[in-house]
């Protein structure tokens, strides 16, 4: 059994740090249990074009808004505490509008160092 506390990893290899967010990873590939999980934190005010098309991501809010605009329908999704998403590959603009934190699934597994390239998306894990 695999058993993490948010406090036991922050400020080790499993908190991530961005620009605009910090990923705490309480689960990744080599804990081989096929997805990885994270409590992330996205800054109010951030806006962020994100495209996941090597991974698939489903998030639940616990706390704060935003707005999520499919950029290839232009559909705008407001979100709040106890919205769930999953973009399924699609290009998506995330704008905040009051800190958000969420809990995150990623499959593939995240191996804990991704951070957004120049689409938007994380670079698919090399085996």
């Amino acid at each position: 059994m695999i058993v993490r506390t948010l406090e036991e990893i922050t400020d080790t290899e499993r908190d991530v740090v961005a620009d605009q967010w910090r990923a705490k990873r309480l689960f990744l590939r080599d804990d081989g249990i096929g997805f990885s999980l994270s409590e992330t934190v996205v800054n109010g005010g951030a806006e962020m074009n994100i495209w996941y098309k090597h991974h698939n991501e489903a998030c639940f809010v616990i706390k704060g808004e935003a707005e999520i605009t499919e950029r290839d329908t232009g559909r705008v999704h407001r979100i709040g505490p106890g919205s769930a998403y999953a973009p399924e590959h699609d290009r998506h603009t995330i704008r905040v509008l009051e800190t958000l934190r969420l809990v995150c699934v990623f499959n593939p597994a995240l191996t804990g160092r991704e951070t957004h390239d120049a689409d938007g998306s994380y670079l698919p894990a090399a085996d």
